[in-house]
Parts: structure tokens; C-alpha cells; sequence
């Protein structure tokens, strides 16, 4: 057998091995109209809370680092985190190169965070990141919150009972071999809660709930602290998009 053949062989696939598992050490965080007031920097102190050593940037039109292909693609991860609730004018607000370069950055090999709204936006209506449409968690047969409020809602999180920051996030329909997906986390009542996709040579991962919140989200909400998370939530998410 030929020597050189098997070395060139396990060289290619020990550098497939090596791009899969790349460690995320740089992450761009959308912040602008498109999200809410302090959704991105509660974003940056949850990742911070992961791992000091990240090394994070702001990005959008006014930010010193705008979102397009070449900046982008200085990053491990891209993070579209938490908005209001009017869907087509947070799209509008990124304007289509934002769009374009972000669908490019994950269609050639990035990696793409979305949460609650950002997870919206990745869906096949928006940036079409997937194949799903998305609609609300909110008044889902079984789900205990019915409107827009925010709540600490029941889940069930990396195969373990938690609870979690709510919204009024989306919820991932079945897949199906069009739509394949790896669940996360669900709701109580059943519904998807979180989901990894695969976007062409990147990684999707979408969230309805918000586990990156943090105290003081809930004692602004009113919520009692005893139902902030147990558990690593927000690493779970973060661990995902790393595989």
C-alpha cells in the first residue's frame, strides 16, 4: 500500500477533524436597531461569564465595526441576539448587504447564534438560514404563558428540568428530512425550545427562550430569582454551536 496515499489521507482528514472542532475564541455580537436596548450587551456578560478570554466586538452600521463579509469573517461566531416585536423591520434595519453578508458568512463555514428575535430572523421568511417559518411559544395548546409578557417558563434543557427567561420566543416545528434539526431543549408542553441547525457549510443555532438573561432581567421583570436557571443553559447553546 502506498505510504504517501494513506499520509496525504490522514492529513486531509485530521485538517477536516481540526476546522469542525475550531474553538470559538472570537464572537461578533449584532447591536443596533434590530435588537433591544441592552440585548447585546447582556449577550457579551453571559459569554464573559463562560470564559473570560473571549475576545467579543459590537457590530453594526453604527458600531465601529460594520457587518460585512470581510469583518465577519474575522470571527468565530456571530451572535443575533433578542428584539422587539415587529419581525420585517428589524430585517429592514440590517438592510440587504448586512443579510447577504451574514447568509454568506454562515453559507461558507460560520457559525450563527440566534436568539429569540435573532432566532426569527434566521428563519426561511428573513435571512433563510432554515426552511422553517417560525411563530410564536405564546398560546400554544399546553404552553403556560398566553401574550407578550415575560415569564420564567418551564423547559426541559440539554435532557434536564430547568426554567428560563420567556419573551415571546418561537418554538421550532417538527423537522422533517427538508428541515432536519438536533433538538436542544423543549418547552413543557412538548414544543421544540431550542434547535442546532446546519446551514451549507455552517452551523445554526436557534433559540425561542432567552438563557443568556441575567439577574437583573428578572428582578426588572418582577420575576422571583428562585426561577432563574439551575443550569448551564447558555453554555449548552454555546458548546452546540462549537460541535
Amino acid at each position: 500500500m502506498n505510504l504517501h496515499i494513506i499520509a496525504a489521507t490522514f492529513l486531509v482528514f485530521a485538517a477536516a477533524q481540526a476546522q469542525a472542532a475550531t474553538p470559538i475564541t472570537h464572537v461578533a455580537i449584532y447591536r443596533g436597531p434590530a435588537g433591544c436596548a441592552d440585548c447585546s450587551q447582556n449577550v457579551k456578560a453571559a459569554l464573559l461569564r463562560l470564559d473570560p478570554h473571549y475576545q467579543i466586538d459590537f457590530v453594526g452600521a453604527d458600531e465601529p465595526v460594520d457587518i460585512t463579509p470581510q469583518t465577519l469573517a474575522r470571527y468565530d461566531l456571530y451572535v443575533q441576539p433578542g428584539g422587539g416585536q415587529d419581525i420585517p423591520a428589524a430585517l429592514d434595519s440590517l438592510g440587504d448587504a448586512r443579510a447577504d453578508a451574514i447568509r454568506d458568512y454562515v453559507a461558507g463555514g460560520g457559525r450563527y447564534l440566534g436568539l429569540c428575535m435573532g432566532a426569527y430572523l434566521a428563519d426561511d421568511n428573513n435571512l433563510g438560514l432554515i426552511t422553517q417559518d417560525l411563530d410564536s411559544e405564546a398560546g400554544r395548546p399546553g404552553f403556560e404563558v398566553s401574550g407578550i409578557e415575560d415569564a420564567a417558563v418551564r423547559v426541559t434543557w440539554d435532557g434536564k428540568p430547568d426554567t428560563v427567561f420567556y419573551q415571546d420566543g418561537p418554538y421550532f416545528p417538527k423537522a422533517t428530512s427538508a428541515s432536519a434539526y438536533t433538538t436542544l431543549a423543549t418547552y413543557e408542553n412538548g414544543d421544540v425550545a431550542a434547535a442546532r441547525y446546519t446551514y451549507k457549510k455552517g452551523v445554526v443555532v436557534l433559540s425561542g427562550p432567552h438563557p443568556e438573561a441575567g439577574q437583573a432581567w428578572f428582578e426588572d421583570a418582577d420575576i422571583p430569582l428562585d426561577k432563574m436557571p439551575r443550569g448551564d443553559l447558555f453554555g449548552t447553546l454555546i458548546r452546540s454551536v462549537q460541535e
